[in-house]
């Protein structure tokens, strides 16, 4: 058996590969017109980086999430909430955490993970299922390690699979058809502007960036690319051969800070200490030899294939990805912090008590979008959604409606079409609305 490396490269988009995309996980299938499926699937959309606007479009990130631009500029839409069945993860959230060290040595991009550069980086726990404690652990493992400099988030993953295969070889496909790695990325934790990256044995990417959950409406904006994207991987086997069994696959991957910066909504390259909101994810399908090729199951009943396993570092709760509030927490390590796996880190920091304390205020958000999904409107008080007489959901507010015996205040404004919930604690002042934007104030939370 031999290595294999493939440098992710950059190709000609997909025409429809987004619109599957947002179609295709069961998210929003048949809940839209089909001119509004159609606006979705050649949707372009334009912001200004560093003074200069691309499509012609300039726009900052205030006002990112209010207008989506369509080529050739003839219409212009707003990017509203529409009324699709939010599921409601049935337990707490399980937040994993990593120390990511600062690097003086960037790592080669080439899919061999064995250079010094890489010593310095911890592994990561194995993947979970997405439902976490609800279904078994996988089958293969798979982890994930991570390195940043002034220049770069360089992020790397192990996958053990016996039998490495992959088709898809087109830019910006819906990778995920195949088994691939995933990255989910949120830099100020507010649940909008957050970024995905997909990648198959082949090197194939799929880079694209969310306005706002699918739950609320999106879109996903497929003509986003990540510019000077470096990626590689390397199959320690033979790729699509049946004959043999293979160790697994590696990918190694560099995002430059200027890219992410675009819609961080707080500064890049991050200072010692920040804490971003991301997550890993493991696709894998169930599939046979057939003519010496790997083919997916087909469930009979269904003449689909059968569902794919998903494998994340932080367990979602349940089968969705798109819940930022329930991805991991990544704390960025320099020289004033030092180096290495030190969980006193997070218990001492503002920031992460911030996160904690803010996702206090997701149990609102799912009570309000269950009110709306009965009703046709917000609830326009707390008593309603019967806060204060017990849980709301599984993760409940720890003082209900009224002040607590740690000063947390619970105030709700709103109804109809829109709501704000807001919560003042010692932490801060963490608020929510009805497009999921979590907002904490101070970002970094209060020493």
């Amino acid at each position: 058996m031999g290595g294999r490396s493939s440098p992710g490269s950059k190709k000609g988009k997909s025409s429809t590969a987004w619109n599957e995309h947002f179609f295709s996980r069961g998210f929003l299938k048949g809940s839209l017109p089909v001119e509004i499926q159609l606006f979705y699937e050649h949707l372009f959309f334009s912001f200004e980086i560093d003074g200069e606007s691309r499509l012609g479009v300039s726009m900052k990130k205030s006002r990112l999430t209010e207008a989506l631009f369509l080529v050739p500029g003839i219409w212009l839409i707003a990017a509203t909430a529409t009324a699709i069945p939010t599921p409601i993860p049935v337990c707490a959230p399980s937040l994993e955490q990593y120390y990511c060290p600062h690097t003086d040595e960037a790592p080669i991009i080439d899919g061999n993970l064995d250079e010094a550069a890489w010593s310095r980086a911890p592994w990561s726990a194995d993947f979970v299922d997405i439902e976490g404690d609800l279904k078994p652990p996988p089958t293969w493992r798979t982890n994930q390690k991570m390195l940043w400099d002034d220049t770069h988030l360089y992020i790397a993953a192990r996958l053990e699979e016996p039998h490495v295969w992959a088709t898809l070889t087109q830019r910006d496909a819906v990778i995920y058809h195949d088994n691939d790695f995933e990255v989910f990325i949120d830099p100020d934790g507010d649940n909008h502007l957050y970024y995905e990256l997909e990648i198959n044995a082949l090197g194939t990417e799929w880079d694209l960036l969310l306005v706002r959950p699918y739950r609320d409406g999106a879109p996903a904006v497929n003509a986003w690319d990540i510019q000077g994207l470096k990626t590689a991987v390397m199959v320690d086997g033979t790729l699509n051969d049946p004959s043999d069994r293979d160790q697994g696959w590696t990918v190694e991957i560099a995002i430059p800070w200027e890219v992410l910066a675009q819609c961080a909504g707080r500064p890049v390259p991050p200072t010692d200490g920040d804490i971003w909101r991301m997550n890993f994810s493991r696709v894998q399908w169930q599939t046979q030899v057939q003519d010496w090729q790997y083919v997916k199951i087909i469930d009979p009943e269904t003449g689909r294939p059968l569902p794919e396993n998903n494998w994340v570092w932080s367990p979602q709760g349940l089968i969705a990805m798109h819940y930022p509030e329930r991805w991991g927490e990544v704390m960025f390590i320099g020289s004033k912090l030092g180096t290495g796996n030190r969980p006193t880190l997070f218990d001492t920091s503002p920031e992460h008590q911030s996160i904690l304390t803010g996702n206090h205020l997701m149990p609102l958000y799912y009570a309000q979008k269950s009110w709306f999904e009965e009703h046709g409107f917000y609830a326009g008080s707390l008593t309603e959604l019967g806060f204060g007489k017990g849980d709301a959901s599984a993760c409940p507010l720890p003082t209900g409606d009224a002040e607590g015996s740690e000063g947390w205040l619970l105030e709700m404004e709103g109804g109809g079409e829109r709501f704000l919930g807001r919560l003042i604690t010692p932490h801060g002042i963490m608020t929510i609305d009805e497009q999921g934007c979590l907002v904490r104030d101070p970002l970094k939370g209060k020493p």
